[in-house]
């Protein structure tokens, strides 16, 4: 049994058991995939994948339990290493943190110029994705901190934590008609053309579901990932825009008016996410707490080192 073998078993879960994806991760063969995945099933002696033919399907119980031991040991090992830099780099380094352009544009510039004062030895790399690619950028160890939407509490090999919560809001030009109609319902909107988020990111599915749970069905004629586009064509007039009410600037967006619509979309969650029990630098954890105050240092590590059913939920957020 090696590395390579874990490495393997690991990266075939996360990659829905596509071994094509595997041997692309790994920098390997597909063949030399599968004879490490034949060679560690005969010497443990028990079946790993559940097999259709040649395409691996899922995980036999066996292997489910292997996943979860490799899981452990590849953290460990990852952990053996950087404790060098742990220990010796404290207050130097690189923070990379994986992140949606809603958050890098409109929620963290206060508190990277904050943490920057605070640690102006370490370098800082903003990687901005859908809140998938933020979830795989910290998991495969691209990143250190993850901050995204509910995606990164529904994977055991995350620690989240509540950065903040937030509300859709209307965007409309200054001389909108909509201004005037109070209050503001989705039968309304759902007459007007739409922009707003692609699907799949900044809470767009929370639209989506307001609608439909009325039986309307919205003319969205334009979609797209960052706000600041959405913004760009409702003053162009194109139509009304839906976006995070934190995307609003006053001064930056003078054309536009502010539309609440808190009673028509439920709210949604900001997270901060780290991967679970893995050693960080002093700095990585006075981040998440200069995110969200209301969590010391000692509490992020504690949940952070805690397997997921020792957790207590955190219901505290950053207003």
């Amino acid at each position: 049994m090696n590395f390579q073998q874990l490495k393997i078993i690991r990266e075939s879960a996360r990659c829905n058991y596509n071994l094509t994806e595997v041997s692309n991760i790994l920098f390997t063969s597909q063949s030399g995939v599968s004879r490490h995945i034949r060679e560690l099933e005969d010497e443990l002696g028990v079946e790993i994948f559940i097999r259709r033919g040649k395409r691996l399907l899922g995980l036999t119980e066996p292997g489910k339990e292997l996943l979860a031991v490799a899981e452990r040991i590849l953290n460990e090992a990852q952990n053996i290493r950087r404790l060098a830099d742990v220990f010796s780099k404290e207050d130097a380094g690189v923070l990379t943190i994986a992140t949606t352009h809603t958050q890098a544009r409109y929620s963290l510039p206060k508190v990277i110029k904050a943490f920057r004062a605070i640690y102006p030895g370490v370098r800082l790399e903003l990687q901005q994705g859908s809140p998938q690619e933020v979830l795989a950028m910290l998991l495969g160890g691209q990143a250190d901190i993850g901050i995204a939407s509910e995606r990164l509490i529904n994977d055991p090999a995350v620690a989240a934590f509540p950065y903040y919560r937030w509300h859709h809001s209307v965007v409309v030009p200054n001389d909108h008609p909509l201004i005037n109609q109070q209050p503001l319902t989705l039968q309304h909107l759902s007459e007007q053309p739409l922009i707003t988020y692609r699907q799949g990111i900044t809470g767009r599915s929370r639209i989506d579901e307001a609608f439909n749970r009325a039986g309307l069905n919205p003319d969205i004629v334009l979609s797209a990932q960052d706000s600041d586009v959405i913004k760009t064509y409702v003053e162009l007039g194109l139509g009304v825009g839906i976006v995070a009410d934190k995307a609003f600037e006053v001064e930056r967006d003078s054309g536009l008016t502010l539309i609440n619509a808190e009673h028509l979309f439920e709210a949604n969650t900001v997270w901060l996410g780290l991967k679970r029990a893995q050693l960080q630098r002093n700095y990585v954890w006075r981040f998440i707490e200069l995110c969200n105050p209301r969590l010391s240092v000692n509490e992020i590590k504690e949940k952070a080192f805690a397997q997921p059913q020792e957790e207590e939920v955190v219901i505290d957020y950053q207003i």
